[in-house]
């Protein structure tokens, strides 16, 4: 395979072809009780009119339920634990909504998804026994904006976490209909592979320079003439990347896989608390750090720049 570090973005066709056979498209999507409604139209004039203004040039919304109780915020984080999950084992496609995970842990992804959908009932169950004392809350909060119709009777089916494995590949059908419109989309299908290497390779010089730069500056500081405090996490979630990038890394910026090899040398067998009673230790560390950082800062500087499309409300990024 040829790569150059001279060229990181250069997109080696090997490694789009490598991510196109070995990983297949995943979709996540919720249905979700909106928490929020927009006040009527008389409703905004009689606000505006409070401050002297026109109601059509108002926007304004009211809030159902109190959103800060424990059992929303129950039903609110297994969402954002299924996010994180999916984004764990999946790297960037250019399409909405949908992003690419090994065929290898489809399984596990699969188990995992849909034991957080299980949880997610159960949450919604305790936060539907709740509702009714959301709702009398609620009246007392919202005043004459309050409108029981918008309240179902029951929240039970109004919560849910759904995922897919949409192909993105053209349907074989076409080959026979029309062989050349097929040969487009496999040229089309191929240019977003290559796509969805460029981004999965930005995204991780751009996670790496993070989670570098901020153990760097963590480790070489001081407060007071006094070392800075740093958490356990700014080295674990170091060595989580490291297992991350090994995983999932699409192999097309040599670069970048020095670079990590690198920093994985210079932290292995590091724990936090040696870090914390080691001077010397510390300074070594960040200095090496230091090196990988700043030429990660190249890396950052050189990516090219791209729009990239955000997804439907319904879905995820």
């Amino acid at each position: 395979m040829s790569t150059s570090s001279a060229n990181p973005s250069r997109i080696d066709t090997v490694a789009a072809r490598r991510l196109r056979t070995t990983m297949a498209a995943v979709r996540l999507s919720f249905t979700w009780f909106g928490v929020r409604r927009s006040l009527s139209a008389e409703q905004k004039e009689q606000a505006a009119d409070s401050f002297g203004a026109e109601g059509a040039y108002l926007s304004a919304a009211k809030k159902l339920i109190d959103t800060s109780h424990s059992a929303y915020k129950a039903v609110t984080a297994i969402r954002g634990q299924s996010q994180q999950f999916w984004r764990s084992l999946s790297v960037p496609y250019p399409e909405p909504g949908i992003r690419l995970i090994r065929q290898d842990d489809i399984a596990t992804f699969d188990v995992q998804l849909t034991t957080m959908q299980a949880e997610l009932a159960e949450a919604v169950e305790s936060l539907n026994e709740h509702f009714d004392e959301l709702k009398s809350a609620a009246r007392e909060r919202l005043g004459r904006l309050f409108n029981r119709a918008d309240y179902p009777e029951s929240l039970i089916g109004l919560f849910r976490i759904e995922h897919d494995y949409p192909s993105v590949e053209p349907p074989n059908y076409l080959r026979e209909l029309s062989p050349e419109l097929f040969r487009q989309e496999q040229a089309r299908v191929a240019a977003r592979f290559e796509e969805a290497v460029r981004l999965t390779e930005e995204a991780f010089v751009g996670e790496f320079g993070k989670l570098v730069s901020h153990l760097t500056e963590r480790l070489s500081g001081s407060d007071d003439g006094k070392p800075k405090v740093f958490r356990d996490s700014a080295v674990e979630n170091l060595s989580e990347f490291f297992a991350r990038f090994r995983q999932l890394n699409v192999g097309n910026n040599q670069q970048l896989d020095e670079l990590v090899s690198q920093a994985q040398r210079v932290i292995r067998g590091v724990e936090p608390q040696q870090l914390r009673d080691s001077n010397a230790l510390r300074q070594d560390v960040a200095t090496q750090l230091s090196a990988v950082q700043s030429v990660l800062d190249g890396l950052l500087i050189d990516r090219p720049r791209r729009n990239i499309m955000r997804p439907r409300q319904s879905q995820v990024a």
